[in-house]
């Protein structure tokens, strides 16, 4: 089998158990990935958001309209540039974010099970690699 598609069913696996892991906790892949982003960054508006997540502009404005219905973030327009929206989480999404921080840690317990550090250390190296040679960006959102 092509190392490709391995990694491809590989990938479409373990990004399904995380988010059942994600969506027992109250969330999904994609709040996770938000919140986050949010969490640990300071974004100067939506669409530097959007960047950093590597999604469009309409994309993240559709997970931004459900989590704001949920009360998980809020928008505000930028006193100094009105076309500006900045986005925040609430109360709530920091308490959300808190529950998927734990729900991905012990995801990640379940997902290492029975590798070694040097295994873990090999692993990534080797995915590197392989971005490496597809031309892939280096940078990734936070998880």
């Amino acid at each position: 089998m092509p190392i490709g598609r391995q990694l491809a069913l590989t990938a479409k696996s373990v990004g399904q158990a995380f988010n059942a892991a994600l969506s027992h906790a109250g969330g999904s892949i994609a709040t996770w990935l938000i919140l986050s982003t949010l969490e640990h960054d300071q974004w100067r508006s939506q669409h530097d958001l959007a960047a950093a997540l590597g999604i469009e502009g309409p994309t993240l404005t559709r997970h931004l309209d459900m989590l704001e219905r949920a009360g998980l973030v809020v928008r505000s327009r930028d006193a100094t540039d009105r076309r500006t929206v900045q986005v925040e989480t609430t109360a709530a999404g920091r308490e959300l974010h808190q529950q998927l921080v734990e729900a991905a840690m012990a995801f990640d317990r379940r997902l290492r099970t029975g590798l070694a550090k040097e295994e873990l250390d090999e692993l990534r190296r080797l995915l590197m690699r392989l971005e490496a040679n597809i031309g892939a960006r280096s940078e990734r959102p936070p998880t």
